[in-house]
């Protein structure tokens, strides 16, 4: 069994997928090839699959994006970190987080434009968290807080190759203790009510929000 403190050597891979692997070698290379999976809607129950999985079923949501990101961009020397958000309305999510120069960054999918990746021109994890607030809210959904966790902590446990849902990392980023990040109530209140009308009159997510020269590119149905 593979550590989890251990970088894969690329005899754990098959042709394929080291052949993935290879064409992948940048953080945006991995955005493009995240972007043009379908979003997993999990339509025959939960899933929670890793990189192995989502190469051979072609589709992944957010945290499944996340390993797949982690298991590709280790091979190429960046750590296997996620950086979660946490929502006041409990849909949280997860993205793979990296440092360029100095700098971070993030690659991620999503079923909303905003949530996707950021170049690496962050100068924290608490930036690069901050980046997501205003995308973040809709008629629900909040930002309260970020952790950046490196999957070194699942020890021996297979997230990257397992056949089955590994259901012990979303156990395991539940327990992590998060960052506050706190905005005043009258700032949600006003880009909540943005949102609303902006979905009402044009009946798609928006595009308008300050900052998005720092975003990754995002799947093209949304432009």
């Amino acid at each position: 069994m593979i550590l989890g403190d251990v970088k894969p050597s690329s005899h754990s891979f098959t042709p394929a997928e080291r052949r993935l692997i290879r064409r992948l070698r940048t953080p945006l290379a991995v955005q493009r090839f995240l972007n043009r999976l379908p979003y997993n809607t999990e339509p025959n129950g939960d899933t929670l699959r890793g990189f192995r999985q989502v190469a051979r079923r072609g589709t992944a949501h957010c945290l499944e994006a996340a390993l797949t990101a982690a298991t590709i961009l280790e091979q190429h020397g960046y750590p296997p970190l996620l950086l979660g958000l946490d929502s006041i309305d409990g849909l949280d999510h997860v993205i793979f987080a990296y440092r360029h120069r100095g700098k971070w960054g993030s690659v991620a999918r999503s079923r909303d434009p905003g949530l996707h990746g950021r170049k690496a021109v962050f100068r924290s994890p608490r930036a690069l968290a901050e980046s997501y607030f205003d995308p973040y809210i809709d008629y629900t959904g909040c930002v309260t807080g970020y952790s950046v966790t490196h999957m070194r902590e699942m020890g021996s446990y297979d997230w990257r190759f397992s056949p089955r849902n590994v259901w012990a990392v979303e156990n395991m980023l539940l327990g992590v203790r998060s960052h506050k990040i706190k905005r005043s109530r009258k700032r949600v209140k006003r880009e909540r009510e943005k949102y609303r009308a902006y979905l009402a009159k044009y009946k798609k997510k928006p595009l308008y929000y300050r900052g998005r020269e720092t975003w990754s590119e995002i799947p093209k149905h949304f432009l």
